[in-house]
């Protein structure tokens, strides 16, 4: 597959706003996907609560220093390339969780986590019909 057909098509978070994840820090926050997830910065607030939108391919994903608790957060993220992106997360010196199948309303789907260190974790997928045929 190459690095077009590769990269982030949609992010949900598993509970509230996808553009608004706890974490303590929106800098260390900032500097972490940008290194490992190659996110970049697009916006950035101080009120009501400091926030920073980061981007990957046109895929926004907010996070904010609103007192939450990181480690009951995190997001799911639909991509094409499910193997390439979770090469590409080792090679950034990322730990990642083992691959599997998950079976979800009658579709399979090729998948992984990544836990950060704010404690968010985050459930890389992409339907198995788009990597097998």
């Amino acid at each position: 597959m190459d690095d077009k057909a590769r990269g982030f098509v949609s992010a949900s978070a598993y509970s509230g706003d996808v553009g608004h994840l706890p974490v303590k820090s929106i800098d260390e926050a900032r500097a972490w996907y940008s290194k490992h997830f190659s996110m970049h910065e697009v916006e950035r607030s101080e009120s009501p609560v400091r926030n920073v939108i980061l981007e990957r391919d046109g895929i926004r994903i907010g996070f904010s220093e609103n007192g939450g608790d990181s480690s009951q957060h995190g997001a799911a993220i639909r991509v094409n390339g499910v193997e390439e992106i979770r090469r590409e997360l080792e090679d950034s010196g990322l730990e990642v969780g083992a691959g599997r199948v998950d079976e979800r309303d009658g579709e399979k789907y090729n998948v992984f986590f990544v836990v950060a260190p704010d404690g968010l974790c985050f459930y890389f997928h992409e339907p198995l019909t788009a990597t097998s045929g």
